[in-house]
């Protein structure tokens, strides 16, 4: 079995910045042991950052994405090496890969990533993947890497996806209100619409429960059967493989579109708008065409190059598209102003874009 482990910053590191040794060798042993039991298992860490706020002595997570980056480029390396040792001694070898999403929206960058993974994993190597957090420039709407996990999931053809937390699952209601219940499997995926996904992520993450339930989405688009668990439960990864129902349950389904197309649906960070005629309109929800730039009529926000916008039909129809630019803002203002300024590159290609 294809196993993608996914484990939040909340579960490596505590509230003083310091690395949770005792978890980190716990799931290493599990994860040996799925490994010697014939399973290929591929570990998404999180918690760069907060490794890197630790070793500095910052006791709170700042909100200002330079000092996030920063704060990664202390964190990642000293992060890696203690997965690394601790795999060394169990008599494996880990292998670093940082992705970003920018690279999962780009067929060549992530077919070259998928080639990488599926080489390390040929060799009896564990993947450990992280978001490249000093190069990401959205790296915080990320759901504190679960949808990236998702993405892995999908390209690899995983059998499953883990979201290990500090939550024992996905529960109907906050998990401290009263009658609050878990939820152990979701087949009606309309559910996950109608729970309570609004808790937020921990003293160091950037994610919440909100995350987790897009990243089950963007998991079962692909096939992927995902777990929401605890990580701190003994022997996690184990039971779960082993067939108990730990957790919650989302089950697969098929037919619904690319995980790549739900994540851009639901979680890239919309920066700005489009308004497109009513020929553009009909090209893109008819006969799924890219955006050209002589079918747009104005724009709003400052977005750039690689930002997500919607698109509308003129000044006050209701948002039908969303899709990721390959202008700046200024730039298409531009070429909207000057009648032979319209050819070269699509505003935004078909591969980038999805109905709402």
């Amino acid at each position: 079995m294809r196993v993608v482990v996914k484990i939040g910053s909340s579960s490596l590191v505590d509230s003083s910045g310091h690395r949770q040794v005792g978890l980190l060798g716990a799931l290493v042993d599990d994860i040996a042991s799925a490994v010697a039991a014939g399973h290929q298992v591929v570990l998404v860490s999180s918690g760069a950052i907060a490794t890197g706020l630790g070793i500095l002595g910052h006791t709170k997570r700042p909100t200002e994405l330079p000092a996030l980056q920063a704060a990664s480029a202390v964190g990642q390396g000293a992060l890696f090496a203690s997965w690394s040792s601790m795999f060394e001694l169990r008599g494996l070898k880990a292998g670093q890969v940082l992705l970003t999403m920018h690279d999962a929206a780009h067929r060549a960058s992530w077919v070259n990533a998928k080639a990488t993974l599926e080489q390390l994993l040929s060799w009896g190597a564990i993947p450990v993947v992280n978001e490249n957090d000093t190069t990401a420039t959205d790296e915080i709407t990320f759901g504190d890497n679960d949808a990236l996990a998702a993405q892995v999931a999908v390209a690899l053809g995983a059998d499953r996806l883990l979201l290990l937390t500090d939550t024992d699952g996905l529960y109907t209601e906050h998990p401290d209100s009263p009658g609050a219940e878990l939820i152990e499997l979701v087949e009606d995926h309309s559910l996950l619409q109608r729970v309570d996904t609004a808790t937020s992520g921990s003293h160091w993450g950037s994610g919440g429960m909100r995350s987790k339930v897009i990243a089950a989405e963007m998991a079962s688009a692909g096939g992927t059967m995902t777990h929401i668990a605890r990580a701190a439960a003994p022997g996690v990864v184990g039971r779960i493989l082993a067939g108990e129902p730990l957790g919650t349950r989302i089950a697969p389904r098929s037919n619904i579109g690319s995980a790549f197309k739900l994540w851009l649906r639901h979680a890239k960070p919309v920066r700005g708008t489009i308004e497109v005629d009513a020929g553009a309109r009909n090209a893109i929800v008819e006969r799924g065409a890219s955006l050209l730039n002589v079918g747009i009529v104005g724009v709003e926000g400052g977005f750039h190059v690689g930002d997500a916008v919607e698109l509308r039909e003129g000044a006050t129809g209701p948002a039908f598209a969303k899709g990721i630019v390959e202008y700046d803002g200024r730039e298409l203002v531009t070429l909207i102003a000057v009648a032979d300024g319209r050819g070269g590159r699509a505003a935004i290609h078909r591969d980038q874009l999805v109905l709402l």
